[in-house]
């Protein structure tokens, strides 16, 4: 092997659980091991790196990473960590989901690396054939309802209910396991700390389906990484806007780099662990140059640009850390002006349609109604800003209210509005 995978997760800090003898089974032979994702979006979001990141770091230790997109099981939707019931996709929706995760997972996979190359399989293509009956008979008999009502993600939902479509998910992601051990030799199936039940019911029918002990060797093995959490204990993940994307359509590059970049320092050298692929000396070495000058940020910024070169390419990420950067120069205006139309295609721009610019009295209702409330919920909160001396327009503050709206165009259709130090907003006026 050509490294050890649960030493790099222990140091990484991307251990939770595994069920003994695993270790054991790794130093032995390349093993294959699968991760599921459910297709209920057209894209990945950062909460499931953590997830690929595994796969990552097992495939560089020299085993088979198989990434399971669930066409099947995404019909259902998993109750694990949820509260309600989710809604159902349209087998077509699924297909188009299960495209873009592909192409995703590509950027992080080798697929073409000899033995130990990356595959992806759809869960749907092996329950495609099952009839009811014949599931009940393949899979229902070898797990008691006393057993899959222990599980955690069935006894969080029994109070506010759980339908029998969402309680029967867990058997569908075990055989998912038995039908990739039989198929695949997959011995290993890994995920979140939230996903240990269902995992172990994978292993549970293996054993009772295959009749494998503890003393045997052929058993199937279960690990699972920590659920990413902020210093404070919040859930990490999400801006706020919401989710953030690998795809760019729904999170911008330059979105995606400045998530990372405002990282707080107490997550950052976890997240630099868990998201990155930097050696323990390369991250022990920067934090200690963090330490002498943390407002320079070099942590935020060594995630920053890992992260998007992976995500979106190196000539994107180069092109949003410039744009970045200009945005909080002190002579950004020239620096806008001059700008290549590439590095300033990265920046956040937001349109405001003439007509709505006609309607604008005042720089109040610019900032407000003008522009849809994207820089100030209420007429009220945007008077209160710019009395505040919060508001700049080019990079000049505005204290007026009641402002004209004649400010020059910048490249003659845009307008740089700031709020605060740290939001800025292009309007391009069209």
């Amino acid at each position: 092997m050509q490294g050890n995978f649960i030493e790099e997760l222990r140091w990484r800090g991307m251990l939770h659980d595994m069920i003994p003898g695993l270790e054991e089974q790794l130093a032995k032979e390349m093993t294959t091991a699968y991760i599921g994702f459910d297709p209920t979006a057209p894209s990945l979001h950062i909460g499931n790196l953590a997830a690929i990141m595994l796969l990552k770091h097992f495939q560089l230790a020299g085993h088979k990473p198989i990434a399971l997109v669930g066409g099947a099981t995404g019909m259902i939707g998993d109750p694990s960590g949820k509260n309600a019931e989710r809604e159902f996709l349209s087998e077509d929706t699924l297909r188009e989901n299960q495209v873009g995760i592909q192409k995703q997972l590509e950027k992080f996979l080798e697929f073409h690396a000899g033995a130990n190359s990356a595959e992806v399989v759809n869960n749907y293509d092996w329950f495609k054939e099952f009839s009811f009956l014949g599931f009940l008979r393949e899979a229902g008999k070898f797990l008691t309802v006393n057993y899959m009502m222990s599980k955690d993600s069935v006894k969080n939902r029994l109070e506010t209910g759980l339908s029998f479509t969402e309680f029967s998910y867990q058997l569908l992601q075990g055989y998912d396991f038995y039908h990739l051990y039989k198929t695949k030799n997959v011995r290993l199936q890994m995920g979140g700390s939230d996903q240990w039940g269902n995992i172990t019911t994978g292993t549970e029918i293996i054993r009772r389906k295959e009749g494998t002990g503890e003393d045997e060797t052929d058993r199937a093995f279960a690990l699972t990484t920590p659920l990413v959490t902020k210093a404070d204990g919040t859930k990490f993940g999400k801006s706020e806007s919401g989710n953030v994307w690998l795809d760019p359509s729904k999170t911008s590059p330059y979105e995606f780099y400045q998530f990372w970049l405002n990282t707080a320092d107490a997550d950052v050298p976890r997240l630099l662990r868990v998201f990155t692929l930097f050696s323990q000396s390369e991250i022990e070495s920067m934090e200690t140059q963090h330490a002498e000058a943390p407002h320079l940020r070099l942590l935020q910024k060594a995630l920053g640009q890992e992260v998007t070169t992976r995500v979106h390419g190196a000539q994107v990420c180069e092109e949003v850390i410039e744009a970045s950067t200009i945005l909080f120069a002190k002579d950004a205006i020239e620096q806008l002006e001059a700008a290549e139309e590439r590095v300033f295609l990265q920046l956040p721009i937001y349109q405001v349609s003439t007509e709505a610019m006609a309607e604008c009295q005042n720089l109040t209702d610019l900032i407000s109604v003008g522009c849809n409330h994207l820089i100030c919920s209420s007429k009220g909160e945007a008077r209160k800003a710019i009395q505040g001396n919060a508001i700049s327009v080019n990079k000049v503050k505005v204290n007026n209210p009641q402002a004209n709206i004649d400010f020059p165009l910048l490249r003659n259709k845009y307008l740089l509005i700031g709020n605060g130090k740290q939001k800025n907003y292009i309007l391009a006026i069209s």
